[in-house]
């Protein structure tokens, strides 16, 4: 309490950092002291005006380690969407974790996460700094989820031995932050051999780098899932969300065992239409990847067609959008296997309107419910970090999270 700032919001003047600062405006307590932060004062001075806040602004760049520390110093919790997190994130990392302060963001980018772990992850344990990654769309729904079903299982005296996970039905739009995320992850893939093998490790933010586990390679083509009864394809997030997973499993010491399996993949429906859906997402999402691998094509795509950073989907189509996620869990009790299903569900464009009430929920509760969070420091998942706690939180703020038998 003899910090100044309950929370910080870093990065308040880009498109998802206007609507986290939103979302903590009309939804954080009362007695919440924080701040906008970002490098531009004059551009903090018209959102706070925007958005009718009465707040203090913070200017600190990116890349400016000391004023980034001296920021750290002022804050109970920073929570920031600057982006991409691997060109512009290690400094705010290093900064919270020297300073013991707790840190959420909104990275999907695997190689990031992997290079704060093993720059800052010793120094957050001593500070006792959560530093928090993906804590939105990637991959709160993944993350929690599977803890849910898991804890389901555990709780019907079952011990848990998979959980399988189903992007299903959604409706939402892409901004610039995101394409320019997914352009930089492809860069350095093509540059550094040693991001491409990282990237196609089933347990590359594992706890121990040595740990090998039974599972193999995301989902790379179509095929049913009998006991969901849907066609299904590769899902483009499973490359971060079951790394988050498989670490958060890692950090809590693997409760399952170490043959617990985690799977992620898209379902697209039942019949001939969901096998076309499928078909077409694969060759849809091959035909992306292949695009963005020569520099060239690369850079004309994000110069001539894709979304720039700074924009995204207007206010309506995130009014309208939404998202369905299922989990089947598996469990041995006694010799025989038991079944949990699980749902998140969000009312709002996935990776903008519930990615606002994730990342704000996860800055909020890093903030005040600390007493009541799992012991634990370090480069953390929502999972390991936050887990239950954090599942309450969003559910009474509006999402779904729920679990039934069989």
């Amino acid at each position: 309490m003899s910090r100044p700032y309950d929370l910080v919001l870093f990065g308040a003047t880009g498109f998802t950092g206007r609507l986290v600062a939103e979302y903590l405006a009309e939804h954080g307590p009362e007695n919440l002291r924080w701040a906008l932060a970002g490098r531009n004062e004059t551009k903090l001075a018209g959102i706070a005006e925007e958005l009718g806040l009465d707040v203090p602004l913070e200017v600190a760049d990116a890349n400016d380690g000391a004023a980034l520390a001296a920021l750290a110093k002022k804050t109970r919790v920073v929570c920031t969407t600057v982006g991409p997190y691997a060109k512009y994130g290690e400094p705010l990392v290093a900064a919270c974790a020297a300073a013991g302060t707790h840190y959420c963001d909104l990275t999907g980018e695997v190689q990031f996460v992997r290079r704060m772990i093993d720059a800052h992850h010793e120094t957050a344990v001593e500070s006792g700094a959560r530093i928090v990654n993906c804590c939105g769309f990637d991959s709160i729904p993944s993350d929690l989820g599977c803890l849910m079903v898991a804890e389901a299982l555990v709780g019907h005296g079952a011990t848990p031995t998979r959980v399988d996970f189903y992007a299903g039905e959604s409706s939402g739009g892409a901004s610039g932050g995101t394409i320019a995320s997914a352009l930089n992850m492809a860069e350095e893939m093509k540059a550094d051999r040693s991001i491409r093998r990282l990237a196609a490790n089933p347990y590359a933010l594992d706890p121990d780098r040595g740990f090998r586990g039974p599972d193999g390679p995301d989902q790379s083509s179509v095929k049913f899932a009998k006991d969901l009864g849907m066609w299904t394809c590769p899902f483009v997030m499973a490359s971060i969300n079951t790394r988050i997973v498989r670490r958060s499993h890692g950090l809590r010491g693997r409760p399952y065992g170490p043959g617990f399996q985690y799977t992620e993949q898209m379902s697209t429906g039942k019949g001939p239409k969901g096998f076309f859906r499928a078909a077409t997402i694969t060759a849809g999402l091959g035909v992306f990847l292949a695009a963005i691998q020569p520099d060239p094509l690369r850079k004309l795509l994000a110069a001539k067609v894709l979304p720039k950073p700074g924009e995204g989907p207007s206010e309506e189509a995130r009014e309208k959008g939404f998202f369905v996620s299922r989990l089947i869990g598996r469990g041995l009790k006694d010799g025989q296997e038991i079944q949990v299903r699980g749902k998140v569900r969000g009312e709002k464009d996935p990776g903008y309107g519930e990615t606002a009430k994730m990342l704000g929920e996860s800055a909020l509760c890093l903030a005040f419910d600390e007493a009541g969070l799992p012991e634990a420091a370090g480069c953390l998942t929502p999972a390991s970090g936050m887990g239950m706690v954090l599942i309450e939180r969003l559910r009474r703020a509006g999402m779904t999270f729920e679990v039934t038998r069989g």
